[in-house]
């Protein structure tokens, strides 16, 4: 897959914040790039100064629905979903119909151009996880019947669609297992930690943390997730693959690292955990590491010093 003008990468969801800067690297790289979104959570913003230019096109689309295309393709990246809290307890169907028929549709567009298929699965597929750090030998501990399932199974599920392809179709799949990720291009109020933290913290409000702050979560910045998420494509490997920084923090460290970047007066306000909130979050990357040679290079402070210049700009 080098750049030759035949190299087309489909990727749904490239209007979102992961799939945009997907689109820019894949540009980057020489391969033509058709963009498919229906804005459900993404946003025209994202992609606008990609419009026009050669080699990308964009496409209005629900992937629930099939989709046709007359051109050949290398690669599709599926990466279609609403992917914070907030989102798909708000769209709780569509998140099941784009983990499930979007993913259906696109294994068989797949299939039919006889194209390499990343699925971007989640670290959600461990639920609140009994094991620590996570590996991807390990199940998950996921409750199908709370608020958060639909987002948990309909990635799973999508797992299983993606391996049935695999071993049925013979379709070359990469599964990846995306841990927290952040930079520019997150929605101020999407719910997720970071951009919730930053949008309170530039606008001197109450910074709010849900229970003492204790849980964690492991934070890997944009540009590290595309890297390792292009390794994983062009590599052999089937996966699941977990993609994301190893470095832990507590919720409450990562509020009061914001808080000290944005010299913010903020104060830090508890609030009630949600349901099924997981208490751990932390990717063993060893496979990645040994199978990809990838490994995250952007601290955490570093990361959101640009994230938090890029909302200053926004706000």
């Amino acid at each position: 897959m080098g750049k030759k003008k035949s190299d087309t990468i489909v990727i749904t969801g490239g209007a979102g914040f992961l799939g945009s800067h997907l689109c820019d690297k894949a540009l980057a790289l020489g391969h033509q790039v058709i963009c498919v979104d229906n804005f459900l959570t993404g946003s025209p913003d994202n992609i606008a100064h990609l419009i026009g230019r050669p080699g990308f096109r964009f496409i209005k689309h629900d992937v629930s629905q099939d989709l046709y295309l007359t051109e050949p393709v290398q690669a599709i990246l599926h990466f279609a979903s609403p992917a914070s809290p907030r989102d798909y307890l708000e769209y709780p169907i569509q998140t099941l119909k784009v983990g499930a028929l979007g993913t259906h549709k696109m294994l068989g567009l797949a299939k039919a151009k006889k194209a390499r298929f990343l699925l971007a699965s989640t670290s959600e597929v461990y639920g609140d996880p009994q094991i620590h750090p996570q590996q991807e030998t390990y199940w998950g501990h996921v409750n199908p019947v709370g608020p958060r399932g639909v987002y948990d199974e309909a990635k799973r599920y999508a797992e299983a669609l993606s391996m049935a392809y695999h071993r049925t179709h013979g379709v070359a799949v990469r599964i990846v297992r995306i841990f927290n990720t952040f930079g520019p291009r997150m929605r101020q109020h999407d719910g997720r930690a970071v951009p919730e933290f930053i949008s309170a913290a530039l606008r001197n409000k109450p910074i709010p943390v849900f229970g003492q702050g204790l849980q964690t979560r492991s934070l890997c910045y944009i540009e590290d997730e595309v890297e390792g998420l292009l390794k994983l494509l062009f590599s052999k490997h089937v996966g699941p693959i977990n993609i994301g920084n190893p470095q832990e923090h507590t919720i409450l460290e990562i509020a009061e690292l914001i808080k000290k970047l944005t010299r913010s007066k903020s104060r830090i306000v508890f609030k009630p955990l949600p349901t099924d909130d997981p208490k751990v979050r932390q990717p063993d990357i060893a496979l990645a590491k040994k199978l990809l040679g990838w490994s995250p290079k952007v601290s955490l402070e570093h990361g959101l010093k640009k994230t938090i210049d890029w909302f200053r700009k926004e706000i």
